[in-house]
């Protein structure tokens, strides 16, 4: 094992070096090499599941089960057979995509988006959707009927908008010509649809459903429909949701009672249908946006206790709730962010990560009231003094105060000179209807390990937060976003702990937008970094996707009343005002943001003289997957601030190409 990866404790006297050169055992290498990204996690029939997103493997998405039959023998296996993927393209951003019953797996395959199954034994996939321009999502079996019942996204006219269905495949009588399954529709008319749940008898289905303009943070509806003994709705009426309230999660209980998640009192808090009250009034969020299918933050674990995560004040906090009286407990974990929960027969699986600890997959037992980690994220162990953990920071921006954390540049092998204050790079998360966390990023300790400063800011518009907050960005995307990132920039450089002239700042997607945007429009930062960002708005409201077509309505403006908006709110038509070195990487498969908006940036920046850097992946979409991807991206960027602001590498970088840059040595 190479020594940069050693997890020995350092000793010897910090050496005093410049900030961003110091030697770092987080390597670009270690956030591939022996990492995946754990997501879906699920408990079937006694077992564990989940999806490992493996960089290694060109960032395949496999299918994974832990036999939990023996606790003290934990037996781990990939259920699908490389090369495959399990991965859905439904909304693009997908989730949802698999579901194990009676010892049958059944999923989306990514090559080709269809449904298939196969038995847990090892048998040949076979598939029951036929080939086309479909999308699967959210896959739930109907034991009783022996059906699989799915969100379908129907692609299949070029010159129409997809259309949504709630539909369940029968899995008895195959079509005489192609061999696979006929559906059912259950759903219609909707422009999206998502979450469909069978109550325990199954004679009920309960399902979420909202309409364009609308995310569905913004509002959507909680449908409940009866079925009759073959499965065929009767009648179908709204129980909860609507015009400015968001559900999310609708959960059947083992007693048959349904719950949900609602943003109704301003904090997405849990209720259930014959109340409306929360089972727990608390000024927290019990959910996330619902950016893919298949999201869980809460499940029972018997019929009377529900085991739920929640956030406040940036962190997440695991809980028992007692349906009965009414009670809560926390309960003892060191993590502080949790997703992926699900609940049964006295178990809760889970995806959480700490400050210094590595995502993982946890089991916890309601009897015994223990955790153990099933599964990391990580095989290769890293020395936890190199981490810097987060810090949690509120500053002002015209009254209006703002969250994030802050990452103090930190490797117990260096130190500053005492005369040099560090480079600060500030983080835009994506969304930008989104939220950073506490959790270990090592895309954070990369930076502080160096001798960066990171400040991820949790600008307005962010969940975790309250409505009001995530409403601020409401026809101020590209103002109140950039507004906080250069205030936060400018409060740590007010409390000495940031060069002035070393801001930095860094986004991917719509956080590609916000640095993109807070380059020209105000003189905070130095430098930046746009992660298939977005340059021109109008553009993205012409040529974008289903699910975020009318996203920006809300955001800027409805699309073309206010194209006026759009364009003084483009980065691209203001290049002028842009006058800092700025890197671009860009996915050439991006359907979300696509690389006309990087080029044409690039090459305004080329004709300008400014320093600019355009990197490029040829079998990347929206976000890398594949080791060599990420590698260069931190590699390439790495490089590109140390010959912009002149500090030394210990090592060479990739030698990037970076236009108009002039006198270096």
């Amino acid at each position: 094992m190479s020594s940069n990866h050693s997890s020995s404790v350092h000793t010897s006297a910090p050496q005093t070096a410049p900030y961003g050169s110091w030697t770092s055992p987080v390597t670009a290498d270690l956030l591939t090499a022996g990492n995946v990204r754990l997501s879906d996690a699920r408990l079937f029939d006694g077992n564990a599941y989940w999806l490992e997103s493996r960089p290694a493997e060109k960032g395949r998405s496999v299918l994974v089960e832990c036999d939990l039959s023996d606790p003290e023998n934990l037996r781990v296996r990939d259920l699908i057979p490389a090369p495959l993927s399990v991965r859905s393209k439904a909304h693009e951003y997908g989730g949802g995509a698999y579901t194990v019953a009676d010892g049958v797996v059944y999923f989306v395959l990514a090559a080709d988006q269809r449904i298939y199954r196969m038995a847990l034994d090892g048998q040949t996939p076979e598939p029951l959707t036929p080939a086309g321009a479909y999308h699967y999502a959210d896959l739930q079996l109907d034991r009783q009927r022996n059906r699989l019942i799915c969100v379908l996204e129907d692609t299949s006219d070029p010159e129409a908008e997809p259309v949504a269905r709630l539909i369940a495949i029968g899995l008895q009588d195959r079509d005489e010509h192609d061999g696979t399954f006929q559906y059912t529709v259950l759903a219609e008319g909707a422009d999206f649809y998502a979450s469909p749940g069978l109550s325990p008898d199954g004679k009920q289905l309960s399902f979420l459903q909202w309409h364009h303009p609308n995310m569905p943070w913004d509002a959507t509806e909680l449908m409940l429909a009866e079925l009759d003994e073959n499965g065929t709705v009767q009648a179908s009426q709204q129980i909860a949701g609507g015009t400015g309230e968001s559900v999310f999660q609708p959960q059947w209980s083992p007693a048959g009672d349904l719950y949900y998640v609602s943003d109704k009192n301003n904090w997405w808090n849990i209720y259930w249908t014959g109340s409306d009250t929360p089972i727990w009034d608390k000024d927290a969020e019990f959910a996330t946006p619902q950016w893919v299918f298949g999201m869980s933050t809460y499940g029972f674990l018997d019929r009377d206790t529900l085991f739920c995560t929640f956030t406040q004040n940036g962190r997440w906090q695991l809980a028992n709730i007692d349906l009965k009286r009414g009670e809560h407990r926390l309960l003892e974990h060191p993590g502080c962010d949790f997703e992926s929960i699900r609940c049964a027969q006295n178990r809760a699986l889970f995806i959480g990560s700490s400050a210094t600890d590595f995502p993982a997959v946890y089991l916890y037992s309601s009897e015994s009231g223990q955790f153990r980690t099933v599964a990391s994220s990580s095989s290769i162990p890293v020395n936890r003094e190199c981490f810097s953990p987060a810090q949690s920071i509120t500053f002002e921006k015209n009254g209006r105060a703002v969250h994030g954390f802050y990452y103090p540049p930190h490797n117990p092998g260096y130190r500053g000179a005492p005369d040099e204050k560090p480079p600060l790079i500030v983080f835009g998360h994506g969304g930008p209807t989104g939220a950073t966390s506490a959790g270990l990023n090592l895309k954070v300790q990369y930076w502080t390990s160096r001798g960066f400063g990171i400040l991820d800011v949790n600008y307005s518009g962010s969940t975790g937060y309250g409505r009001a907050y995530r409403d601020r960005l409401e026809n101020n995307w590209g103002i109140l976003d950039v507004e906080d990132v250069c205030a936060g920039a400018e409060y740590l450089v007010e409390q000495g702990l940031a060069d002035p002239n070393r801001l930095l700042i860094k986004g991917g997607s719509a956080g590609g937008y916000t640095v993109l945007a807070a380059l020209t429009f105000h003189n905070t930062f130095s430098a930046g970094a746009s992660h298939y960002g977005i340059g021109d708005l109008t553009t993205l409201a012409q040529d974008t996707h289903k699910f975020e077509s009318r996203y920006l309505d809300k955001l800027v403006g409805p699309w073309p009343e206010t194209e006026t908006i759009y364009r003084q709110r483009s980065p691209i038509n203001h290049i002028e005002q842009l006058d800092c070195p700025v890197i671009f990487f860009q996915g050439m498969e991006d359907k979300v943001v696509p690389p006309s908006q990087a080029e044409t940036m690039v090459q305004a920046l080329r004709e300008r003289g400014i320093p600019v850097a355009y990197i490029t992946f040829a079998e990347e979409g929206h976000g890398f997957r594949s080791a060599s991807s990420i590698e260069m991206a931190l590699e390439g960027e790495l490089e590109f601030y140390s010959r912009i602001f002149r500090f030394p590498l210990p090592q060479p970088g990739p030698g990037i190409e970076i236009d108009n840059l002039e006198g270096e040595h």
